[in-house]
Parts: structure tokens; C-alpha cells; sequence
């Protein structure tokens, strides 16, 4: 009887939903395509290009080992927290790199905090963490009782402010969500109050976000979440400031959560999720598609990378080049690697075996996990994980790397 009245209270909140929503503005384009299809305007790179050629043996391949240039790895600063996780990235206007994490005695514990520190590329170091939220400020400004915090997301706004979502909870666990936001005029020296994001006007819950969000052309942001109460789905917000004035549903079921966005064109994206599903199903990497800039999405074949319901990292390079960071093994997530699809090829490849616990006993594995990429030049990549939920890893990728990479690859091709 209880989840019949959960169901029809959901239904009621999801009608009231797009009620409230019915009068949104028309969609924009996405804006700043840096697509296959904007560098060298091939149609026939255009037609669901994640999954028209599958990757064939990627946790046995061997992968590319560039050596030299050599990469440059250091951890965010240690805070002294015995539990960290779930970094994220944002390039500075004058190069440098923000990232943010949580930390605390453990996930969801009341003493989790946001923290902050800034990379400085020239001295290859980082600076002093500094913390963003906590869970009495975020209390104070939500106007609410809060019990946890997570997963911040940084974004860059159209005129320039940085804008960090994070998820907040009242009540329950994780399904009990929702997300919340601070703005800064400073590049993330000082925010704003924090506001919190209604997506539904009944029952704002089990909203979460993990991954970067998108510009659009009439300078909104569409920001990948997801839900995790009764179904696990993926669901994209168009936002505005600090207001969501649209969503639209991703995914469908209980088996795809935490998308990742590559933009094809102005109209066109694909989206790669983490997979929650059950034993009995595929453990590869689900994709939905939008052709009307994220109005409506359809469920594609998946990319057949195995994912062991692990969050993925994408990113887009200037020249076209797509990278993801992931963990390619069925079970656990104790091997991190690094992929690259070229802007002329439909074939992904392993270019970089990051970590690898494959030889060591189950109870000595680590957890490698939650990738988060940015890049700051447009040729290089900076790349953060979790590193068994002690550190947080950095290792930057510089422009040149990817080139020896890429020759590397064509020279491998050839013999």
C-alpha cells in the first residue's frame, strides 16, 4: 500500500510538474559547438556516432605509451579528513584550474564539507584549501534542515560567474536530493547565498548532479542530473541562474544514472550514463541521443565498453578529439583508464592505463572512481579521481601528449 501511495504521490508532483513548466521559453541551440561536425563538417560523422562502432577487447588492449612528454601527477591538498570524494574541475580566466571536492569522516556524514583549491600551471603546485559550503552554512542559507552535502559541479555562466551546484539532503539518503547552487563574481574566491533549485513544485527530492553542464546559445545552462527514488534515470535541466525552467527526462527505467554530454552540433548531443542495472543485464555503457538540442531524448545502443556502474568523464577537445576517463571492468573499480576518439575515426581507444589493482588480492584492491575532466587550453586536459576514498588525484595532460598519443595510434594502425 505505501509504495501505491508514493507512486500516485509521484504522479501528482510529475503532472504538477509540467504544469508548472508548461509555459517555458522556446529552446536554443546549443552554443560553441566544438563537434565533429563544426571542424570538419562531415555528415557522415553525424549519424549516432558513439555506438556505430564498437570497441572491441578495451580492458586486454594494449594501450598507447607515450614516452615523452611525461604527465604531471600531484593529489589536491590533504585537508586531513579521513574520507574524500567526488572532485570536480573549472578552468580560470587567467589558465588555472579550481577544483572542488567533498571531505569528511566519511560520505553523507554530518561534517562533510566543499572544499576549494586553485592549480597554479606555472608553479605546478596548488594552493590552500579553502571551504565553500558546510553543512550549517548551507542550513542558514537554504533556510532548511540539512543533513548532508555532496557532489559539487562547477559551471561557467554566460556573463562570465562561476556558478557551483551541489546536492543537499534533508531526510533519507541520496534519493532524498536535491540541488542546490552559489554564485561568484570572483572566480570562486567568495559566493553568494546559496539558493536551491526547484524542479518540481511538490516534491523538489531525489534530484542529484555529477556531471558538467552545457551553454546554451541564449546563454542558459543545461545541466545533466539524475533521480535515484523509484526509478534511476537521467534527466536534463535547463537552467537559468538559479531557476530550472524546463527538464526533460534522459533515460527511463532503472538502469542508467550520472550522464556525461558530448555536444554533435548545435542540435545535435549523445549522452553516456553510468549503468545501475541488474546482474542479469548488459554491464556496458548506456547512450540516449537528442536531435532538438535536449527537448527529447532516445535511448541508443550501448557503447559496448563494459562499466561496472561507475561514473564516467568525457571531454571534447578543440580539435574534435573526444576523451573519457572510466573504469572498463565488469565488476569493482580498482582499473582506470583513459580513451580517445579522434574527430576522423568512430573507433575509441585505450591511450592510457591510469591505475590498475588487477594483481593484487580482492581485499587489497583500491577504488579508483567519480573521473572529473576539464581543460584549460582546449589541447591539454587536467583529469581528478578519488583515490580509494582517502585522496584525490590530479594528473595533467599536457597538448603534446595527446599529439604523440595520436601519432602513436596511427603508427600501430599502419604495421
Amino acid at each position: 500500500m505505501s509504495r501505491v501511495i508514493a507512486f500516485c504521490f509521484l504522479l501528482l508532483a510529475s503532472v504538477l510538474g509540467y504544469l508548472h513548466i508548461d509555459g517555458r521559453p522556446a529552446w536554443a541551440p546549443f552554443s560553441g559547438v566544438d563537434s565533429v561536425e563544426s571542424i570538419q563538417g562531415s555528415e557522415e560523422l553525424r549519424d549516432p556516432i558513439e555506438t556505430s562502432k564498437p570497441v572491441k577487447a578495451l580492458k586486454n588492449a594494449s594501450p598507447v605509451k607515450p614516452a615523452q612528454p611525461s604527465l604531471r601527477m600531484d593529489w589536491l591538498p590533504d585537508t586531513g579528513a579521513p574520507s574524500v570524494h567526488a572532485a570536480s574541475l573549472i578552468a580560470l580566466k587567467d589558465g588555472a584550474v579550481r577544483a572542488f571536492w567533498f571531505a569528511g569522516s566519511r560520505e553523507g556524514a554530518p561534517d562533510v564539507v566543499i572544499n576549494t583549491a586553485v592549480f597554479d600551471p606555472q608553479a605546478a603546485r596548488w594552493s590552500a584549501p579553502t571551504v565553500v559550503m558546510d553543512r550549517v552554512s548551507a542550513e542558514k542559507g537554504l533556510s532548511r534542515y540539512i543533513a548532508k552535502l555532496g557532489n559539487p559541479v562547477p559551471a561557467r555562466m554566460a556573463d562570465g560567474r562561476m556558478q557551483l551546484f551541489f546536492v543537499t539532503v534533508s531526510i533519507g539518503g541520496w534519493a532524498g536530493s536535491s540541488i542546490s547552487t552559489v554564485i561568484s563574481d570572483d572566480e570562486g574566491l567568495t559566493w553568494g547565498q546559496p539558493q536551491r533549485l526547484i524542479s518540481s513544485p511538490l516534491i523538489n527530492l531525489s534530484t542529484l548532479v555529477k556531471s558538467p553542464a552545457i551553454l546554451f546559445a541564449d546563454g542558459r545552462l543545461g545541466l545533466p542530473a539524475y533521480h535515484e527514488w523509484i526509478g534511476r534515470f537521467g534527466e536534463f535541466l535547463r537552467i537559468e541562474a538559479n531557476q530550472v525552467i524546463d527538464k526533460r527526462r534522459m533515460s527511463s527505467g532503472r538502469g542508467a544514472i550520472q550522464p556525461v554530454v558530448f555536444v554533435d552540433g548545435a542540435q545535435d548531443a549523445s549522452a553516456f550514463f553510468r549503468q545501475t542495472r541488474s546482474s542479469s543485464q548488459p554491464k556496458q555503457i548506456p547512450v540516449s541521443e537528442t536531435k532538438d538540442a535536449g527537448q527529447s531524448w532516445v535511448t541508443s545502443k550501448d557503447l559496448e565498453i563494459p562499466n561496472p556502474n561507475s561514473a564516467l568523464a568525457a571531454l571534447t577537445l578543440a580539435n574534435g578529439t573526444r576523451l573519457m576517463v572510466l573504469n572498463n571492468i565488469d565488476a569493482g573499480r580498482y582499473r582506470l583508464v583513459m580513451v580517445m576518439r579522434e574527430s576522423s575515426s568512430l573507433q575509441w581507444r585505450v591511450i592510457q592505463v591510469i591505475e590498475d589493482d588487477e594483481s593484487l588480492a580482492n581485499d587489497q584492491r583500491r577504488e579508483f572512481s567519480y573521473p572529473y575532466l576539464v581543460s584549460a587550453s582546449g589541447a591539454d586536459a587536467h583529469l581528478a579521481y578519488t583515490w580509494d576514498r582517502k585522496k584525490i588525484r590530479h594528473i595533467y595532460f599536457p597538448a603534446n601528449w595527446f599529439k604523440h598519443a595520436s601519432n602513436s595510434l596511427k603508427e600501430k594502425e599502419a604495421q
